[in-house]
């Protein structure tokens, strides 16, 4: 009997502890710690989210771009790439026809994917940090092959193609020492700071890339003329635009087309691994671009690739505080730069000219080839070099300072034509003065009166000759002036006067 008792009472303990965890949860007005204690079965609570509206299925198209994301990181950047695909695809013959053209080519294919593989990695990555579609790390294949050095035929650089003004206004510097329009890290910014704009202008990928190519007032205005004629539409393909821009989107579809499947084509992509190429690497001193490649074990061909912004043979830590190199290289550079103790780290320097100067004028204060300045600093012939200027020069002396930020960021090199005087003689007529001939030939008076030795006061007689020194054109138009159209009597040979140089005193005769 006692038996039978404790039974029941065990009974009764499970069925009560059975009410208490099926009802807690749902309770109202159950605040106790039990009550709100998850289930031994889960380890946190979800709540369910409804829809408001009807249930629709998923478009193929939509569950295609597999928006769930893996569980597993893809080895291979370009399956990263394909994966991020979020532009419409355009469908026009033209993109058939640019998907012939680079298929028929598949050494060009071979060069501009291999160039790539050093900078696409950081342009996918910033393309996902920002949200933006990944089709747009091939637009380079379409600007510039991937060339950070390419320059076209308007003065568009780097591999984004960035022209001067638009260089400027998105904070591209460029100045004598450097052109961030080809810097890989600044112009991606760039880039992709103007796509985003242009992409929140005109709410359509395609008509940004329009945009992108042909600038957004272009655009903007051939929209505005579709939007006044009745049934026009106002999308990339319904719009009249330059050949050039036509064909843009379309070659950006082709390479695309390609990369999402390049067996259709018969192309094979070189392996790019998802791992970042190159690191930053901070330099706090001014060093040549030969010793930082030395220093960081790499040839100096892979250096300047990685550092294309820099045009000069020496870094200026103040303008440019950051290197890029290889992944496995930044250790050793950082190490090596550290033990350097052969002496300084630069042998160039810059140097602010005081006054407007010749290069061979300059090329001897700095005890330098005339050639080689104007190899280094792009001097061409027949060109004075402003005061003002900044120059690479040699660095002579080991306890100089480095160049300041002020010249680093903002040092550039202005020239003027160099003026090649030629020794010509006029007739003087009734009443003519050295100031009024200064006048009209626009010559100084006291340069007059000295090439003449005479006084800055003095006059001329009718028919007398009178010596001056005048830029070539303008000494072969007033001979022909005072000869009425034959050389003037008694005028010399005409040989110019030697550049840089003052003109030979003549004595009156």
């Amino acid at each position: 009997m006692k038996l039978l008792h404790i039974a029941c009472l065990a009974s009764l303990l499970w069925l009560t502890g059975c009410a208490t965890q099926v009802g807690a949860p749902g309770a109202a007005g159950t605040d106790s710690p039990a009550s709100t204690a998850p289930s031994p079965f889960f380890e946190a609570s979800h709540t369910p989210v409804i829809p408001s509206g009807p249930l629709l299925p998923i478009a193929p198209a939509r569950a295609s771009r597999l928006e769930v994301m893996p569980l597993f990181t893809p080895s291979d950047l370009w399956d990263r790439i394909r994966r991020g695909f979020a532009m419409p695809d355009l469908q026009h013959e033209l993109v058939q026809d640019r998907e012939q053209w680079y298929a028929n080519r598949p050494d060009y294919m071979q060069r501009m994917t291999e160039r790539s593989r050093k900078y696409l990695f950081h342009i996918v990555e910033e393309l996902e940090r920002r949200g933006m579609p990944t089709e747009l790390a091939l637009l380079p294949y379409i600007e510039s092959a991937f060339n950070p050095q390419a320059v076209s035929t308007a003065k568009a650089a780097g591999m984004w193609q960035f022209m001067p003004a638009t260089g400027n206004y998105f904070d591209l510097k460029q100045n004598a020492f450097r052109d961030d329009r080809r810097d890989v890290l600044a112009s991606t910014r760039a880039a992709l700071d103007y796509l985003q704009k242009l992409h929140g202008m005109f709410g359509d990928w395609h008509l940004a890339l329009a945009a992108y190519n042909w600038g957004e007032g272009s655009v903007g205005r051939a929209i505005a003329r579709n939007q006044k004629k009745a049934g026009l539409g106002t999308g990339y393909t319904d719009l009249t635009m330059p050949a050039e821009t036509r064909l843009y989107v379309p070659k950006l579809q082709a390479v695309k087309n390609i990369v999402a499947n390049p067996e259709a084509f018969r192309t094979e992509l070189p392996l790019i691994e998802n791992h970042p190429y190159f690191q930053t690497v901070d330099i706090t001193r001014d060093i040549d671009v030969a010793l930082a490649a030395r220093l960081a074990d790499v040839r100096l061909e892979d250096f300047k690739a990685l550092n294309p912004s820099l045009h000069k043979p020496v870094i200026l830590a103040a303008g440019t505080p950051q290197i890029l190199l290889p992944w496995d290289n930044a250790k050793v550079f950082e190490r090596n730069f550290a033990a350097h103790n052969e002496g300084q780290y630069a042998s160039w320097t810059a140097w602010t000219l005081p006054s407007t100067m010749s290069a061979a004028e300059v090329a001897r204060r700095v005890g330098m080839d005339e050639t080689e300045l104007r190899n280094i600093n792009r001097i061409p012939p027949r060109m004075l070099i402003k005061g003002g200027s900044a120059l690479i020069v040699p660095r002579s002396n080991t306890s100089l300072a480095d160049v300041t930020e002020k010249v680093a960021d903002n040092g550039q090199i202005s020239l003027t034509p160099e003026i090649v005087t030629r020794r010509t003689t006029v007739r003087a007529s009734k009443g003519d003065s050295v100031a009024s001939l200064a006048r009209r030939y626009r010559v100084s008076p006291a340069s007059l009166a000295d090439w003449n030795d005479v006084k800055a006061s003095a006059a001329f007689k009718a028919g007398e000759q009178v010596v001056l020194y005048l830029p070539a054109r303008a000494a072969g138009a007033a001979s022909s002036k005072a000869a009425g159209g034959r050389s003037a009597p008694g005028k010399s040979s005409g040989a110019p006067a030697k550049r840089g140089s003052k003109p030979a005193k003549t004595k009156r005769r």
